[in-house]
């Protein structure tokens, strides 16, 4: 997918009409995704431009305070503005604010669209614990099964814990190591242990079965969720 780039909105000519061209045709290609029920990277993609465009207009005091000047670039991470000395131009900011406006007008449906795919695939998930569970079940394995599919992804993963200046955040990481046919044999226990004793330096596992009831595109929708689905489950049960 072809995103924004990060100040697409005061990058180049500040021309309203270019920059509905612009958003409109980025938008075309995130609704196109959506509607193939793919939301990674686009959810993501679209919840950055949309919190992006609202962290500007949230500082539009901190720029009616150092007008006359132009933002040349937007670090909104560390919500932080550089600027560049420019010529007093009442335009051109009155230019970028309609841009904004319009912007967030059009990307809050769509974000909405995401969202509400989002919620019904997450509420599609179960998750169970495989055998007993470590007292640390911050690294171990999952299973994960896609509706009717016979085939199981097996991932380890690990979560970890950073924090920014006003919040702590957990992170998955996830390495896809096996696939294999669930049956009555062949099921997630049996492939616990097959686990344990190939894999030596996970000695005591935690190990979870994420299936869904409804299949959904692996890469691009299910497995994205199922991470952030697991870390949350993991988090309030630890």
């Amino acid at each position: 997918m072809k995103s924004l780039s990060r100040d697409w909105f005061i990058e180049g000519t500040i021309d309203f009409e270019h920059k509905k061209y612009v958003l409109l045709a980025y938008l075309q290609e995130i609704n196109r995704y959506f509607d193939k029920s793919h939301l990674y990277p686009n959810l993501a993609d679209l919840m950055f431009h949309y919190r992006n465009l609202l962290n500007f207009k949230d500082n539009k005091t901190v720029l009616q305070q150092t007008f006359p000047q132009r933002i040349s670039k937007a670090d909104f991470e560390a919500v932080k503005l550089t600027y560049k000395k420019m010529v007093h131009d009442d335009y051109t900011m009155q230019e970028i604010e309609r841009i904004i406006t319009y912007a967030l007008k059009k990307m809050y449906p769509a974000l909405q669209t995401g969202q509400e795919i989002y919620d019904f695939v997450e509420s599609c998930l179960d998750i169970d614990p495989v055998g007993l569970v470590p007292l640390m079940p911050y690294n171990g394995y999952f299973t994960l099964s896609n509706g009717t599919h016979k085939t199981n992804w097996v991932y380890e993963y690990q979560i970890s814990l950073f924090e920014n200046q006003s919040d702590k955040y957990r992170h998955i990481y996830v390495n896809l190591i096996d696939t294999f046919e669930q049956s009555i044999v062949n099921t997630p226990q049996a492939i616990k242990q097959q686990l344990i004793k190939s894999r030596k330096h996970l000695p005591n596992p935690a190990m979870y079965h994420v299936q869904s009831e409804v299949a959904f595109p692996l890469e691009q929708t299910l497995l994205p969720v199922a991470k952030r689905r697991l870390v949350r489950y993991i988090s309030d049960a630890a």
